[in-house]
């Protein structure tokens, strides 16, 4: 065990070993109060910040079979716009699918992507008592609510559906942008 004074500052790389399954890194504060603690604070300083700097990444590597090293999982932080008064930041999470790195979410200033890359990999949210309350079919391009049945549309409900406002504009529209002569939108009740 090795142990450091408070404000211990190191000039290099810092690598800590252990040869067994026990905690390599304890953060541990004994404050009594009601504020944050213990805190890991990843502090890119500077001296010429630019929009889209990397601010930090963590990686998560193992070895595979053939005694390579691979990175299985990559959580990445981004400085979108590092302008006064406006400044906006990015986190990535990636996971290894199939032998490659692939963005799974990206919560961005303005919106929150999953499956950024168009990968077939689905979305699952499960309720108290629906294992697919809401699922998005990536395969299939289709959305289900409530089931995981493709029912022939590109919005699929399982069971009984309520669509209701507290105005008069339109509780449902169906749209078709297909430019040939065939017929859409198209509404099937079966």
């Amino acid at each position: 065990n090795a142990a450091f004074n408070a404000g211990a500052t190191f000039g290099g790389n810092l690598t800590v070993t252990v040869n067994d399954n026990s905690d390599t890194l304890t953060l541990t504060s004994t404050d009594a109060d009601a504020s944050s603690g213990p805190n890991l604070r990843m502090y890119r300083n500077s001296s010429s910040p630019a929009d889209s700097d990397i601010l930090g990444v963590m990686e998560y590597e193992g070895r595979n079979d053939n005694s390579e090293d691979i990175r299985y999982v990559q959580i990445t932080s981004l400085a979108d716009d590092v302008s006064d008064g406006t400044e906006d930041g990015s986190y990535i999470i990636s996971t290894s699918v199939d032998g490659t790195l692939r963005n799974r979410i990206n919560v961005r200033p303005t919106e929150t992507v999953f499956n950024e890359e168009q990968r077939d990999l689905n979305f699952r949210i499960e309720s108290d008592g629906n294992s697919h309350m809401l699922f998005v079919d990536a395969g299939n391009d289709h959305v289900n609510i409530g089931t995981s049945s493709d029912l022939g549309g590109v919005l699929n409900v399982s069971g009984a559906a309520f669509i209701q406002t507290a105005d008069n504009n339109p509780q449902l529209t169906l749209v078709s942008t297909d430019a040939d002569g065939a017929s859409g939108p198209n509404l099937t009740l079966y």
